[in-house]
């Protein structure tokens, strides 16, 4: 895929994260003030964005998408939901994820960044084919689409998995793979155990 629709892909991503801001208010809002000497950072490489944010998460990285929404700045976040700079509904991440698996992307990662200055990374990726991801990202894009649907009242499937990860058809075997990895993680879980084909839910579901 050449640079510039990249970029646009890119654009996308970030205007998913907030329909009216700039990623930057957005990494403000969530930045541990007590932590001197760094700030917010944004960087952008040939194959990924980082966003780093001084502070531990305030939920484990992997609950991201599904936890309510916790500010660890109130009262700026509320000037700047005022001054339209932000949402404050706690739905950016959702919305990223969404777009993500809409152009079927490599699965963004959200870690916590220890040793050091604590920090929150979060990465997103430039487009791959599912050939072209590794074990541990076609595991986490299995992970973040059964969250995604079932906070949409939804259940992960076999088809809607492949779906998301652009596998053919003729290749659903390898559908099968992923989920069976995803489980052997203890990351979901099949939604009704009297009814195997019922589908898959988050492992805290």
């Amino acid at each position: 895929m050449n640079d510039t629709r990249t970029l646009a892909l890119i654009d996308d991503l970030l205007a998913a994260s907030s329909e009216t801001s700039c990623v930057e208010s957005n990494a403000l809002i969530h930045q541990d003030m007590t932590i001197t000497g760094a700030g917010p950072s944004i960087e952008l490489f040939s194959n990924r964005l980082e966003i780093t944010n001084p502070g531990k998460p305030l939920v484990s990285p992997n609950r991201f998408i599904d936890s309510p929404p916790r500010s660890r700045n109130e009262a700026l976040a509320a000037f700047m939901r005022r001054m339209k700079l932000c949402e404050e509904q706690g739905t950016g991440i959702d919305k990223v994820v969404a777009a993500v698996e809409l152009y079927q992307l490599p699965p963004p990662d959200f870690r916590a960044q220890e040793g050091g200055i604590e920090a929150t990374c979060a990465v997103l990726f430039a487009p791959r084919r599912f050939a072209a991801m590794t074990v541990e990202e076609r595991v986490r894009a299995c992970y973040q689409h059964a969250v995604l649907k079932f906070v949409n009242g939804g259940l992960m499937k076999n088809s809607s998995l492949r779906t998301r990860l652009g596998i053919d058809t003729r290749n659903a075997a390898q559908v099968s793979q992923v989920i069976r990895r995803a489980r052997d993680r203890q990351l979901i879980k099949i939604a009704d155990p009297e009814r195997p084909q019922s589908g898959y839910v988050p492992f805290w579901a």
